[in-house]
């Protein structure tokens, strides 16, 4: 760089194609190998070389093509003739090395200039066929394991409308991509919807596939793996296969034939994934699911191999029901990928947690030992029953579905432990993870991590793991003298080291006392953390661990939440709500005669911002619409608020129509 000359090491891209049309037959045929390397760099300039190595028939005469990716172009070559037009680029042999015979291999190089980048090429055609890109070929496993960590780049070509924008993210770029790479991830799931896209016979729009496609090129000239499939297409039509068998078979094969062809120039860092989250509608029952799954996978699996070429060998990646961990489920498609005796298929499942906690309902609160147990026993099914078969397996998705409402339906260090260990013990069981974000974490305006904390253990959870603690929140009650507080340590194999006050570092025995895993708090380091008292968070600690992220604790002044009569409609009811620097973690409802009332009526606990949530900033708390649909009228409602700092409030409201009055206890 600064005009220095550098030597840049690793970046070779190595190409292996066939060098016949992609038809059934070629599926066994080979073709042509490309070596590309950049073996010298400096500002605004290169030198490459290239090797051509002959897989196929002996040749005499021969000419590479490729297209520049970042807008580069070549200079003064030796062993070709070289001729540039725009990006494309042709290099033609030179009388003495046209002759190529079969296994043999000429060599060529030339001097290039580049500016904002220089980024391989994407693919090379040698007289005119398409050699495959993107890397060597791996084995399954091999390749699985190359694509951890993934990233969902969701809500985009998956939306369900005309354009890619109409779910409120803006369009891809490449500096999109850039950043994703930049974040540390190796692999991309592109979810696509098709339907809004397809004319008579089931034709893709023209326009909309090279969109995708091009989406395709720029991610694989990032050096990233990219998963690709067929989305909502699952519950907006495909669901009917009971009641249209042929009519749906047909449309996704349809879909798939267009598909293979569209990317068939493409290498093996493109993989193909049957579709998205298997349903059905209308049938006999699982067992009927479970074959019409099956029959949509085989059928993918036909359509592709069919079309030969590079697509003979891609990887192919298939979905249980529902894309489901659970046993019912995933033995199937055990039995479904070892009958296939097919070496180049991956299976997939999705993880969004342990329902309860994940949407905060029924009391799941917290990552407690029951939700540990969840990510452990789903993890453990589907690696003794693949991966110990030698079946990769991807998350193709995980997350917590309360964030598809936003993300804080699940309080932060709750929250932060799911995602440390999931990260942990998906890596014990070599499963390959890909974070579903439909925009709400990576933002793809700023480019920054919407919660830079959640992402800080996401990415140590890839190579490591992380301390953390029974809870993150030191609460302290105002109306009342300081305490110590003594808070379990997670130490999960690390060793504590220190705890700081922003820069900081606090005294071991005046301020905290360690034993074993118990960190005690002491109540002169609080008081004097804690300055005014003022509601709400006073101080931030950090505890440190000898690796891993560090862990945070706020100190919180509190007194009760004080509630206060309302009256409202069904549409919109809001208590008036002094949080006092306290946070609300779950709701009860009962009617008078101890039966549970609102939505889920088999618990007391309701679910988070379905039927309630707090709005601290205006001071009130909203019942929603859905809670008030599933409450009887002119019966007494009692609610039971439960708050962080462990105090319950109550207060009742009565329905009579569509008005609602409520009232202190």
């Amino acid at each position: 760089m600064n005009g220095s000359r550098r030597t840049v090491l690793g970046a070779v891209v190595a190409l292996v194609a066939a060098v016949v049309p992609a038809t059934a037959s070629a599926a066994a045929e080979t073709g042509c190998e490309i070596t590309y390397s950049t073996t010298s760099q400096w500002q605004g300039g290169f030198v490459a070389d290239v090797a051509v190595t002959n897989r196929g028939a002996a040749l005499d005469g021969w000419a590479l093509s490729w297209e520049w990716p970042s807008g580069q172009q070549a200079g003064h070559g030796w062993n070709s003739k070289i001729t540039e037009s725009g990006d494309h680029v042709t290099a033609v042999n030179a009388g003495y090395n046209a002759k190529i015979a079969t296994g043999a291999t000429v060599k060529f190089g030339f001097y290039g200039t580049w500016a904002e980048a220089n980024t391989a090429p994407l693919s090379f055609s040698l007289n005119g066929v398409t050699c495959v890109h993107g890397g060597p070929r791996l084995t399954a496993m091999q390749h699985t394991a190359a694509m951890q960590p993934g990233w969902n780049l969701g809500n985009t070509l998956d939306s369900t409308g005309s354009d890619e924008t109409s779910w409120g993210n803006p369009r891809i770029t490449e500096a999109l991509l850039d950043n994703v790479k930049a974040q540390g991830f190796k692999s991309v799931r592109l979810p696509v919807t098709w339907s809004a896209h397809l004319g008579p016979d089931h034709v893709i729009e023209a326009a909309y596939l090279a969109r995708v496609k091009e989406v395709v090129r720029w991610a694989l000239a990032r050096d990233l793996y990219v998963m690709l499939n067929i989305h909502h297409d699952s519950w907006q039509w495909m669901l009917n296969m009971p009641a249209d068998h042929d009519g749906v078979l047909t449309r996704f094969n349809a879909i798939w034939t267009q598909l293979t062809g569209a990317f068939a120039e493409f290498g093996p860092k493109l993989t193909f994934e049957s579709w998205n989250e298997p349903q059905f509608t209308g049938s006999t029952g699982k067992p009927q699911e479970i074959a019409l799954n099956s029959e949509l996978n085989a059928s993918f699996h036909d359509v592709v191999r069919r079309s030969g070429g590079n697509n003979a060998t891609r990887l192919l990646v298939l979905p249980t029901l529902h894309t489901s961990s659970e046993q019912t489920y995933v033995d199937p498609l055990v039995e479904q990928i070892r009958g296939l005796a097919d070496p180049n298929l991956i299976a997939t499942v999705h993880y969004y947690g342990y329902w309860p906690f994940s949407v905060n309902v029924a009391g799941g609160t917290r990552f407690d030992a029951t939700a540990q147990k969840d990510v452990t026993d789903s993890f453990d099914r589907v690696h003794d029953s693949f991966v110990a078969r030698g079946i990769p397996v991807v998350i193709g998705e995980y997350g917590l579905l309360g964030f598809d409402r936003h993300t804080g339906t699940i309080e932060q260090g709750e929250k932060l432990k799911f995602f440390e260990h999931l990260g942990h013990y998906a890596r014990t069981k070599k499963l390959t993870t890909m974070l579903w974000d439909n925009g709400q974490h990576l933002n793809r305006t700023t480019g920054q991590w919407n919660d830079p904390e959640l992402y800080a253990h996401i990415r140590s959870s890839w190579t490591t793991r992380s301390g953390t603690a029974y809870t993150d929140q030191v609460f302290n009650e105002k109306s009342s003298p300081i305490t110590d507080k003594t808070i379990a340590l997670n130490l999960n194999g690390t060793r504590f080291t220190d705890l700081h006050h922003g820069s900081t570092k606090l005294t071991r025995g005046r301020d905290y006392t360690i034993s074993g895993d118990q960190l005690t708090l002491t109540a002169p380091a609080l008081t004097r953390l804690s300055g005014s008292r003022g509601y709400g968070t006073n101080a931030v600690l950090t505890a440190r661990f000898s690796q891993g992220v560090p862990w945070r604790f706020y100190v919180i002044t509190y007194d009760t939440p004080v509630l206060s009569n309302a009256s409202g409609t069904t549409e919109e009811f809001e208590i008036p709500t002094a949080f006092r620097g306290d946070q609300l973690a779950t709701m009860e409802a009962r009617y008078d005669d101890g039966t549970n009332a609102g939505p889920h009526d088999w618990t007391s606990f309701k679910e988070y911002d379905r039927a309630f949530r707090p709005d601290y900033t205006d001071g009130h708390t909203t019942l929603t619409p859905d809670f008030f649909a599933a409450v009887r009228e002119n019966a007494r409602v009692t609610l039971t608020f439960h708050y962080w700092s462990g105090v319950k409030v109550t207060y009742s409201v009565v329905r009579s129509g569509s008005s609602v009055t409520g009232t202190t206890v």
